[in-house]
């Protein structure tokens, strides 16, 4: 039978140790393609390069894969791998594994989870991991044994079309961790607020602080899960319809 084909992507850099890790993490499951972005893009979002070149070229960090490094966002990463760079329709997409948590409100500013998001939207199954632990010299192989469960069941039994999961794993040591949990997406938000300074020229300009704020008291949520000490999965999908004000808007005079 043929060996899955498998795409590994990120938003922190092709070089970035979370990256590295999961490719080593997933070689057993598959034969595996890496197309990443050549430098940092991590609060891209679901942006796309609309008004500049994209260029991508192969690289040769790990003998045993084939590697690209992109200029591109993490999008632009999975586009330009299904259209032109991967010799078919890969049947997995991992993103990660991201330096810092992407629980909660973090989904929708997230490169590592837009990538995987736009897999999702070509029909491929993904996953986007991310370790809530900032720091270059994180312990990554601390749910290694975790992520190759969850990448083996998604292989195995596939996720509906336009689902994607969103795993985000504490930053707690090897016996520290409890498990999985399957959970839903926390109530929470950032409360942004703008250090007003000027530069030496006399110009104003912001730097962007602010505390993350979690209104979501339940215990079935990713925040509640990572704060127990287990790994949170989120099934997550691209529909941002709001199902449950349909019928209510339809009934407004419009």
């Amino acid at each position: 039978m043929e060996r899955p084909l498998i795409l590994v992507t990120n938003d922190d850099g092709v070089t970035a140790p979370g990256i590295r890790a999961l490719i080593e993490m997933v070689k057993e499951f598959g034969d595996v393609y890496v197309v990443a972005p050549d430098s940092p893009q991590s609060g891209m979002g679901h942006a796309v390069t609309i008004n500049s070149t994209i260029f991508c070229e192969e690289i040769e960090v790990d003998s045993e894969v084939k590697e690209y490094s992109c200029s591109g966002t993490p999008v632009d990463c999975v586009k330009l791998a299904v259209a032109h760079i991967l010799p078919r329709k890969p049947d997995l997409c991992v993103s990660g594994i991201n330096h810092g948590s992407n629980s909660s409100i973090n989904v929708i500013y997230s490169g590592t989870m837009s990538a995987a998001v736009e897999a999702g939207i070509e029909g491929i199954p993904a996953i986007g991991f991310s370790l809530c632990d900032f720091s270059y010299n994180a312990n990554f192989s601390a749910a290694e044994k975790y992520i190759k469960t969850i990448i083996g069941q998604v292989l195995e039994n596939k996720l509906p079309k336009g689902v994607v999961l969103n795993v985000n794993i504490p930053k707690l040591e090897e016996d520290q961790l409890k498990g999985i949990r399957v959970c839903r997406q926390a109530d929470a938000k950032w409360e942004e607020k703008f250090d007003k300074r000027e530069d030496p020229r006399g110009r104003t300009y912001y730097w962007m602080c602010g505390e993350f704020v979690n209104f979501d008291k339940g215990d079935d949520t990713d925040e509640a899960a990572l704060a127990d000490g287990y790994v949170s999965v989120v099934p997550v999908r691209y529909d941002l319809t709001a199902h449950h004000f349909l019928g209510d808007l339809k009934n407004w005079s419009l």
